[in-house]
């Protein structure tokens, strides 16, 4: 498995991508972007918070601590991605704005084409090989194809087969949720997901940076004054990254293939994936706290 794995790990990145967004897609309509109109201020703010202070947070917490190599890669990765179709569920479940959810996360993923590659060359150059030059046709290339087409055929299959729309997005996301396993259990089985090699401070800088972006949400909708609903889908979009994205230009930038780049790939997705399950712990300690407090202003 960890042979085939590291020669087919871009295909196995790609299938766990377009699958996460023909899922989403399956749920987005039209309407959904027009709520924009209807709340610009909530929506600017979370599109604010996403594309300028995320990054910039990356940019201050990777240079006053000194971080770099693969981890500072994976941090800056997990800054410059959009926030995915599971914060819409979470913030759903949390009983916050799914609307403004679903625009934000609609939005910034359409933004993402154009930011992620600046966000990234701005956040790691330092941290590259000396030979080594930021693609930034290929990841433009990378967001269209396996973004931003699927989300696009997703959201016309909902138009034009509303009634089973449903359940392929069902069925896409586990798809999707298979192709993140394969991945970790083709990782681990080729030796890739070492925690012994990604040491222990590597741990605590990813699990601080994740504790910066839950307390910047939390900092950013009380600073605005926002009503708990937008609160609680701005706080969600912030902690919950698209990681599957990430996952996809890891393999695309780092193949594992190459041997002069590996040891950087394993570090930049062991970052991804430990930055990812900290992600659905946070979610799953405030969901519950938030749906009590919504329940009592009932």
């Amino acid at each position: 498995m960890g042979a085939f794995y590291v020669q087919y790990e871009y295909w196995f990145a790609a299938f766990q991508l377009v699958m996460a967004m023909l899922g989403m897609g399956a749920t987005l309509t039209g309407r959904d972007f027009r709520d924009v109109v209807r709340e610009p201020r909530a929506v600017t703010i979370g599109m604010v918070v996403q594309l300028v202070l995320v990054p910039f947070a990356a940019f201050v917490f990777l240079r006053v601590l000194g971080v770099s190599g693969g981890v500072a890669i994976g941090i800056a990765l997990i800054a410059s991605i959009p926030g995915g179709t599971t914060s819409n569920i979470f913030t759903f479940f949390a009983r916050g704005n799914s609307a403004l959810s679903i625009s934000i996360t609609g939005l910034t993923t359409m933004a993402c084409l154009v930011t992620t590659p600046l966000i990234l060359a701005a956040l790691i150059s330092d941290s590259l090989p000396t030979d080594f030059t930021m693609p930034t046709g290929q990841i433009v290339n990378e967001i269209a194809f396996t973004l931003l087409l699927p989300l696009a055929l997703g959201m016309l299959y909902l138009y034009m087969y509303p009634e089973k729309a449903a359940v392929v997005s069902k069925w896409c996301i586990r798809a999707s949720l298979l192709g993140i396993v394969l991945i970790v259990v083709g990782s681990s089985s080729a030796g890739r997901l070492n925690i012994e090699a990604f040491g222990t401070d590597n741990v605590l800088l990813v699990v601080s940076f994740t504790l910066v972006l839950t307390a910047m949400g939390w900092m950013a909708s009380r600073l605005f004054r926002l009503s708990r609903p937008d609160a609680t889908a701005i706080e969600f979009e912030v902690i919950v990254r698209n990681v599957n994205l990430g996952v996809m230009l890891k393999a695309s930038l780092f193949p594992a293939a190459v041997s002069a780049t590996s040891h950087l790939g394993d570090a930049v997705l062991f970052s991804l994936l430990l930055y990812g399950g900290l992600q659905l712990a946070i979610a799953a300690l405030l969901i519950p706290r938030y749906r009590r407090r919504h329940n009592k202003q009932q």
